[in-house]
């Protein structure tokens, strides 16, 4: 069963400002570039369990508990703001996913087992053929 949750739109930051790169004119008097701020740790839609996780796998990227992302890379802010709410939800799916299950250890079967020994046999022979001869 996967658990996921919504971010309502409330709980956003969004903040503009102008964007290198290409634009042609409108570069200089555009507000293209877009930052998506959300406060992981002080939201009320993040699950309590899930808050924890992603806390500790974003630790590196959050400044007081909250994430920005940054999209700058279309000239209209419309696709800007699209591209950094997607990102936010890949970011914040990876940071809260399930880890990979645990290994159960398991003994090596008799196949394997002969198979090994073989291996060293044959590489004990092999080393043997490069001594001198006998006489």
């Amino acid at each position: 069963m996967r658990r996921g949750f919504v971010v309502p739109e409330r709980e956003l930051r969004w903040r503009f400002s102008r964007a290198s790169g290409p634009g042609g004119q409108g570069v200089n008097t555009t507000d293209s570039r877009v930052e998506l701020s959300f406060d992981v740790a002080g939201s009320p839609s993040v699950p309590a369990e899930l808050r924890e996780r992603a806390l500790e796998r974003l630790r590196n990227r959050l400044v007081e508990g909250v994430l920005t992302i940054t999209a700058a890379e279309h000239r209209s802010q419309l696709r800007n703001r699209e591209a950094a709410r997607q990102r936010l939800a890949t970011t914040l799916g990876e940071a809260t996913a399930a880890g990979p299950r645990t290994r159960r250890p398991t003994r090596p079967t008799a196949g394997s087992k002969r198979r090994r020994l073989e291996a060293k046999t044959h590489r004990g022979r092999i080393k043997k053929l490069r001594g001198r001869p006998d006489e």
